[in-house]
């Protein structure tokens, strides 16, 4: 199929007649694949045109994401990767994007406006101020004491903020609703929240506990990261030069707790599950699929292997998802409504094995201070804790530290790929002769750097890894 002679199909329904309901911060790809493609489909159905989306930001990438799309009337260009043939749409969700200021007073003032009814967020994993070590939110982050003593810089000071208006004013408080990759989003969003606020207002940190909902949410579509390849796919539908087209998979998932004391669009409609057990599904996708991004990232980075549906074709990369997933991740993982795990399985291979994607390897293996606790050490601890065998998720880690060691098996130079690359680096080269070094990171370990199982198996992984190289440890796990 010639993609240049395809065009991308308008909204469907009339933009003029949307009128503001949901204010989402982070516009980034994945929002804009997820969130606004729902509500896309919702207003095409002639409903919920009461429930648009402002756009917003408190960082500097926000502002020029705002540049780019209001420069296009708030038109997302979004690219469906479907092997059988690509479609474009755009999406018209968003009526508008928030002067991005740094005291986020713009921000503050349309939050606190009635009609707006929920705020939504997408932050990345790592912008909720959780230490790493409990779990828990951090009250002695820089950016969250220096809000407190300066507030409104954050994006939850800005929410405080706003839901502080609309308590003095007498409007209902809107439903904060995380829509990152994390376990418990919902509590981990109430915890930035309610943690910020207490710091200087305990008063208000306690009203705010007791009347705001934060609804827990798993949501799922692999977005990539937009370059030129993007732009000339979008130029080829005949979107013109949008600079910030996304592509994205064909595949999406959206669950939901219906926890909207304020109002929500019927999202049931077009494809989300509201559920009392978002939990359930949060943790199948979590470890089944996030935790085998982590899986087949570092081989490839380490074999020199681009792409992830090239290091899905390679046989030992395939083959050590496949026996560490159907060995020691998937029995960690508790029964799912309506879900059979061993399908839910084969379609990730299915997702991770789309050409058309281009997702990197690179990309995978970004930020793994940060990931690793989240996807790898929580199957890691239950295997252990069952007094189980832990070799295939042992060996994850072992690679991981190889990779931090920054450079391939080839000699290829890694280029630095973690907020925490330097120090990293020093550990990794340290633990190649003292393994120990590397599991002493209690940020990403926490107390089963001490326990001995653990131990025997990530040192005897890492010393196969550098004596004989990735693919000879990835042969000798396969069996």
């Amino acid at each position: 199929m010639n993609d240049s002679s395809q065009t991308a199909n308008l909204p469907a329904y009339d933009r003029s007649k949307l009128t503001p309901g949901i204010v989402h911060i982070g516009l980034g790809n994945f929002h804009r694949a997820h969130m606004a493609v729902y509500l896309d489909d919702l207003f095409a159905m002639g409903l919920a045109h009461d429930w648009a989306i402002l756009g917003a930001g408190v960082r500097e990438g926000d502002a020029r994401m705002r540049d780019a799309l209001m420069a296009q009337d708030c038109l997302s260009s979004i690219i469906e990767l479907d092997p059988k043939g690509k479609s474009a749409r755009r999406v018209g969700a968003m009526i508008g994007f928030v002067e991005v200021q740094p005291d986020n007073a713009a921000l503050i003032a349309a939050m606190a406006k009635p009609e707006i009814r929920i705020v939504s967020l997408t932050v990345t994993e790592g912008g909720y101020f959780i230490d790493p070590a409990t779990g828990q939110f951090d009250p002695t982050a820089p950016e969250i004491a220096a809000d407190a003593a300066n507030p409104h810089r954050t994006a939850f000071g800005a929410i405080i903020a706003a839901l502080k208006a609309r308590r003095a004013a007498g409007i209902q408080p809107f439903t904060v609703m995380s829509c990152d990759n994390l376990p418990g989003n919902g509590h981990v969003t109430e915890a930035a929240v309610v943690g910020l606020a207490r710091l200087s207002d305990p008063a208000l940190a306690d009203w705010i506990k007791a009347n705001v909902a934060f609804p827990n949410g798993m949501v799922d579509r692999i977005t990539p990261a937009t370059g030129p390849r993007e732009r000339a796919m979008a130029a080829a539908f005949g979107l013109g030069d949008d600079p910030v087209p996304v592509t994205c998979e064909p595949f999406r998932q959206w669950v939901l707790e219906d926890n909207f004391p304020a109002g929500r669009p019927p999202l049931e409609k077009v494809g989300v599950t509201f559920s009392n057990h978002v939990h359930a599904y949060e943790a199948m996708k979590i470890r089944i699929l996030n935790g085998g991004h982590a899986t087949i990232a570092y081989p490839g980075g380490l074999m020199d292997i681009e792409y992830v549906h090239e290091a899905m074709a390679h046989p030992l990369i395939l083959g050590f998802l496949n026996k560490l997933e159907t060995t020691e991740i998937i029995p960690t993982v508790a029964p799912v409504p309506d879900t059979n795990l061993v399908d839910y399985y084969a379609k990730i291979v299915e997702r991770f094995s789309n050409p058309e994607v281009a997702d990197t390897e690179r990309r995978l293996c970004l930020d793994g201070s940060n990931r690793q606790p989240k996807f790898i050490v929580p199957p890691l601890r239950d295997r252990l804790a069952a007094g189980q065998s832990c070799d295939g998720l042992a060996l994850v880690s072992a690679l991981w530290c190889r990779y931090c060691n920054g450079v391939s098996d080839n000699g290829t130079l890694i280029a630095p790929n973690d907020p925490n690359w330097d120090a990293l680096q020093v550990i990794a080269k340290t633990a190649q002769s003292n393994p120990q070094a590397w599991l002493d990171q209690r940020t990403i370990y926490g107390d089963l750097a001490e326990n001995p199982v653990f131990q025997t198996a990530f040192a005897t992984q890492l010393a196969r890894v550098r004596d004989e190289g990735c693919a000879a440890a990835l042969r000798a796990y396969i069996g």
